[in-house]
């Protein structure tokens, strides 16, 4: 059979008609309101995590709530507070895969769901578990050859494109990055334009009992290191005092604003890391007008779907791997406490973990599991206990636990008994609890 070339008739090869990418762009090009011909009764709409969120396109199917029949929206890590958080209604709920502060109240008061989940298994249950019906998400503004670019959050949306119908909205003020993160407008139902400020993130600044906890993580990270920080003060006071390590490299689930300045000072350079060398990899970045700066059509920064970035088997291939996350209570077992205050829930399980395991089975692995050694206005509560409170969330298993760090001390108690582990955790309680640690240790049988 004779190939055609491309030709007057507007034909490409094989007969094909020849689509440009200009007329594409504006056959899908719509308004917000479009959305609502793609959502069906008892439908499952995914939004974008954080700043993923789009805004205007959220708004038209919050208002058009008494219209919806049994739709909900399954969203991690909402910035920003709705009223559809608070009513809870028949026609449309808020479920939560993250809580934050503004849908943490609305989870307590029954006006909305949580589930439970490890960040790198979200897009597999977004999938599996629900309807999965359509996926909206803030991009930034199309390129030349058509692809919408995730922005700062890949996370779960990217690990769907082409698993789940996509309608994006434009966000002229997200910045466009690189990585496992791009739509096409092929890809597409439709696409809408807004223009409105991100969400800053701020991170909370440490006082001296994080910088001595900071200073504890800091001395046990070796040149070469590949790190991961969750988001608190203490990670980021560690990241301050890494200036002058040399070679370290960035996998991380959150790229947060400390690694800036490893990078501008050439603490970073990825040259050891045993996968995607000499490359940032992260799956969402949170912080304020400066983090969206830095990752702006950055080549050497890339975002990826959470299925890998929070891959254990991944995660353990990198030679001296890091993690670096907060926690609110630990048992004489080691199981870490680190989204309820006892049972009263307050987060979710993150990433926290998948890069425990992942550093695990890493050469010369390390997880750090950082806390200060009292809660409450005089230090009168310890947050090292005998046994978790009741109802509470273990988050890092006593199998996976490695070392626990509050401002008095390292815990080192991965392959230790439980009653090394027991003792070098009341060795790192504050010095007013250990007496009644050390009693309830005995009732408990932990110590002779």
């Amino acid at each position: 059979m004779a190939m055609h070339g491309p030709g007057a008739s507007g034909e490409g090869w094989v007969g094909f008609p020849v689509v440009s990418v200009a007329s594409l762009l504006a056959e899908r090009q719509t308004t917000p309101e479009t959305v609502l011909a793609h959502i069906e009764p008892g439908a499952d709409v995914i939004v974008g995590a954080g700043n993923g969120e789009p805004r205007t396109v959220v708004d038209v199917i919050e208002n058009a709530a008494d219209r919806l029949q049994g739709v909900r929206l399954h969203q991690m890590l909402p910035l920003r507070p709705r009223p559809c958080f608070t009513t809870g209604g028949p026609g449309l709920r808020h479920v939560s895969w993250f809580l934050t502060p503004a849908d943490r109240d609305a989870f307590h008061a029954g006006t909305c769901d949580l589930v439970p989940n490890n960040f790198s298994e979200v897009p597999l249950l977004m999938r599996t578990t629900t309807k999965a019906s359509l996926l909206v998400v803030a991009v930034a503004p199309p390129d030349r050859h058509g692809y919408f670019s995730l922005g700062l959050q890949a996370d779960y949306s990217a690990a769907l494109i082409g698993r789940v119908p996509f309608f994006v909205e434009v966000n002229h003020q997200m910045p466009r990055t690189f990585g496992e993160n791009q739509v096409h407008v092929s890809q597409v139902l439709g696409w809408c334009e807004a223009d409105y400020p991100l969400v800053d993130v701020p991170n909370r600044r440490g006082d001296a009992l994080d910088e001595r906890i900071a200073d504890l993580v800091a001395e046990r990270i070796p040149h070469g290191a590949t790190l991961q920080a969750g988001i608190g003060a203490v990670p980021s006071l560690v990241l301050e005092r890494l200036r002058d390590h040399r070679d370290l490299g960035i996998h991380s689930e959150i790229l947060a604003e400390g690694f800036i300045d490893l990078v501008e000072c050439g603490a970073v350079t990825g040259t050891r890391k045993k996968t995607n060398r000499n490359t940032i990899v992260v799956t969402g970045a949170h912080g304020a007008k400066r983090l969206q700066t830095f990752v702006e059509e950055n080549a050497g920064v890339e975002f990826w779907p959470v299925d890998v970035t929070n891959d254990s088997r991944l995660i353990g291939q990198e030679d001296d791997m890091v993690a670096i996350n907060a926690t609110l209570e630990v048992d004489f077992l080691g199981q870490c406490a680190s989204e309820s205050l006892g049972s009263h829930y307050w987060s979710s399980t993150g990433g926290q973990l998948d890069f425990g395991h992942g550093a695990m089975y890493a050469e010369r692995g390390q997880a750090f599991i950082v806390l200060r050694s009292t809660a409450g206005a005089d230090g009168e509560i310890s947050r090292i206990v005998p046994q978790l409170h009741a109802g509470a969330a273990v988050t890092t298993l006593k199998n996976v636990v490695d070392k626990v760090v509050t401002e008095h001390g390292v815990a080192e108690l991965r392959g230790t008994p439980i009653g090394e582990r027991t003792r070098r955790l009341i060795a790192i309680a504050d010095p007013r609890h250990r007496d009644e640690l050390t009693r309830r240790a005995r009732e408990l049988g932990y110590l002779a």
